[in-house]
């Protein structure tokens, strides 16, 4: 068997058409213009880049893009005392604090400190109470990219198995709720569950998010399996510097059924879906019906 690829590349591009069109007729009938707020704290690399990039898609569906780029050594007074202004500003619809933080801040303070309305990411207690008991939130972006895939590749996935490997507030936890959610028996799994190759080879859908390199081994997959792998982890091969997933991609691919290759998998969808988080907010905000098929 060869698998099936899920170009996560291009559902991404279908998914920010979407948000285009939904921010068109925002701003076409009701006079709405949705606006997100990312804040960054030091100099961070890959931060940067990722800011950059999720102006930058911002702007190209149409919506207003703020960026606050601040010091490394900002105080946690000043940074919470941005929060609070971007949670009273009625243009901000949607506030995203990009992780990780200096040292010296309190992640779960200042993530906390974000309006839950606004909270895009879908960090805030709230949010992640509210998920997790199957009321309305704010979804984590990655987990609702893996929920939509699976969701458009499947049709339906209620009554399938499901094992999410890795325990992460930010993709694992959330992964489980939504898969719940959509009726699949769902099993979390991590570095020390018993007999863990068996626990995932009895798995119909796989969701690899443990940030271990190729550590899922094709021989864990059953035949005819969809695996969605979550990790990028920079590794050197051959002398040079690859990209590769927690799944390794040449053997699971000759046992599944469907597979996200990395890169171009789940990683385009994050942005995507915190685009679409976005749009919803500002729904939600202004009383407005939600987009159909832009959250869970």
């Amino acid at each position: 068997m060869t698998a099936q690829i899920i170009d996560g590349k291009a559902f991404a591009a279908t998914v920010r058409e979407k948000v285009a069109g939904h921010v068109a007729r925002l701003k076409e009938e009701h006079n709405i213009t949705p606006g997100l707020a990312v804040v960054l704290v030091g100099e961070d690399p890959a931060s940067q880049v990722y800011v950059r990039s999720k102006g930058k898609q911002t702007v190209e569906v149409g919506m207003n893009s703020v960026e606050h780029k601040l010091d490394v050594d900002t105080s946690e007074a000043d940074l919470l005392a941005l929060v609070d202004q971007l949670n009273n500003d009625p243009a901000i619809h949607g506030i995203l604090v990009q992780l990780p933080l200096p040292k010296h801040l309190d992640e779960d303070l200042v993530i906390n400190s974000i309006s839950p309305a606004k909270d895009v990411d879908g960090f805030h207690i709230s949010n992640v109470g509210l998920l997790s008991t199957g009321q309305k939130s704010m979804v984590p972006c990655t987990p609702l990219g893996c929920l939509m895939m699976l969701r458009d590749h499947h049709g339906s996935i209620s009554g399938m198995d499901a094992v999410v490997v890795g325990r992460s507030n930010i993709v694992g936890k959330p992964m489980a709720q939504l898969l719940l959610g959509d009726s699949c028996t769902v099993t979390i799994a991590h570095s020390r569950t018993k007999d863990l190759p068996d626990v995932v080879r009895r798995a119909d859908i796989v969701v690899a998010a443990v940030g271990r390199p190729e550590m899922v081994p094709g021989d864990w997959i059953k035949e005819g399996a969809t695996v969605i792998d979550v990790g990028i982890n920079r590794i050197e091969r051959d002398g040079k510097n690859v990209l590769v997933g927690d799944v390794d991609f040449a053997s699971a691919s000759e046992r599944a059924g469907a597979i996200t290759p990395v890169p171009g998998g789940v990683g385009p969808m994050t942005i995507a879906c915190l685009l679409a988080n976005t749009v919803t907010a500002c729904c939600r905000a202004n009383g407005l019906a939600e987009p159909k098929g832009l959250t869970a």
